[in-house]
Order: C-alpha cells, then structure tokens, then sequence
C-alpha cells in the first residue's frame, strides 16, 4: 500500500490519501486476522475446560476482544456514494481498503505498546487493534473512481455511481 503523507499548511491537517487495493491483495491480511480470532477462540475453549457446545459464544467473544468496531455511515446522491468509517487510533499505514463495485472491505491492524518502570518493577503492555469489516453497497460503483482519504481518525471514500444503478431504477 503506497500512501502519501499528510503536509500541514497553517496549522490545517489535509486528509492522507489511501490507495485502494484488490480484495486478492487484502487476502492475507484477512486471513492473518481470521487465524487470530480462531486461536483466541481456542484459547476461550480450553479456559473453560474444553467443554462443547459453546463454539460460537467463544467466536463470537474471540472478536469482540480482537476487532475494533468500525461505524459506518453512507451517503448517496445522483451521481456518487459517500462512506466514512471511523477508525480512530489507526494510521494510513495500517488500512488498507478495497472497493468492488458492490462491496467495501476495510482490514487495518495497530499494535501499540507501553512501558512502564517502578523500582524493580518493569511491566509491558501490548494492545491489539484490527479491524475487519466489510460493507456490501446499496448501489454498484466504478471502483477506479474511488478515493480514499484518512482524516481526523475517519476513513472518507467516494466513488462514482455506475450507470448500471439507472437501468434498475
């Protein structure tokens, strides 16, 4: 993912620009994040004393503790879709997005750590974020019309309606 950094002209942050990738490409960062719900859901299954029946009360569990919920809001007018997903903690480095024509898939991964020293005490603490989520469209867009750009935590994309949406009208 090439991403551009965002310059600042007088104190005002102009959004980061993301460049879109194929849902193939986002294909190992979903699988990376799906690996990691299932060994938390393990894990879950084994705290318990391996006792059945529980397999999606422990998926279920297993993502709310490892995936950040993204809120999304769309706005459609004649001519484009507007989404903006709120992914705060998150930089342009750690997104990545694909548009299909009926879909948005948002993966992103932070990891932050903090350290702290008392006396001979030292503790580490390591905090996970990722985020998976994918959005199917009310109307079908031109992916290659699309923008994606990171400001003040949000992810704002646009995209142009195809002419496909007139015909179903």
């Amino acid at each position: 993912m090439k991403t551009q950094m965002a310059p600042q002209t007088k104190g005002i942050l102009v959004p980061t620009e993301i460049r879109t990738e194929s849902t193939e490409a986002m294909l190992e960062s979903i699988n990376e994040i799906y690996q990691a719900v299932e060994r938390r859901a393990y894990e879950l299954f084994e705290e318990r004393g391996r006792e059945p029946g529980h397999d999606l009360e422990d998926w279920i569990r297993a993502e709310q503790e490892l995936l950040f919920p993204v809120q999304v809001t769309l706005l459609e007018s004649d001519h484009d879709l507007k989404a903006r997903a709120e992914v705060p903690g998150f930089n342009a480095d750690q997104l990545h997005v694909a548009v299909e024509p009926r879909r948005l898939v948002i993966t992103g991964k932070a990891e932050q750590q903090a350290e702290s020293i008392a006396g001979e005490t030292e503790t580490t603490e390591r905090r996970y974020n990722a985020i998976l989520h994918s959005l199917d469209l009310p109307v079908e867009i031109d992916p290659a019309s699309a923008r994606v750009a990171l400001q003040d935590g949000a992810l704002n994309i646009t995209a142009l309606k195809t002419d496909e949406n007139d015909l179903t009208e």
